[in-house]
């Protein structure tokens, strides 16, 4: 099961003796600067985290499923992530 915003709203509470509404506050900030930044078309990179990075995708040949036309999708932008080799490390139980 995935870690939801509510719950990560919780243990930033708990953890660091924040009340809910504020570290709710907290949260929403930084998301909403990600966003803003990402939105720009600059990449996000978090040391010892990993690196959010926005990608151009090209127009591509596509087809409608429902007629089976051939069609152009429009290009787009996508964000991807690469974790840092640290945050590698500690997944694979490499760090203590």
């Amino acid at each position: 099961m995935a870690l939801t915003k509510i719950a990560i709203i919780e243990k930033i509470s708990e953890e660091i003796d924040q009340s809910p509404p504020e570290a709710k506050d907290t949260i929403e900030h930084l998301l909403e600067i990600m966003k803003s930044i990402l939105a720009s078309g600059e990449d996000i990179m978090i040391s010892g985290f990993g690196k959010f990075q926005v990608n151009e995708k090209a127009p591509r040949k596509g087809r409608n499923p429902d007629t089976g036309e051939d069609m152009i999708l429009d290009g787009r932008r996508t964000v991807t992530f690469k974790c840092a080799g640290m945050l590698r490390d500690k997944i694979n139980g490499e760090m203590d």
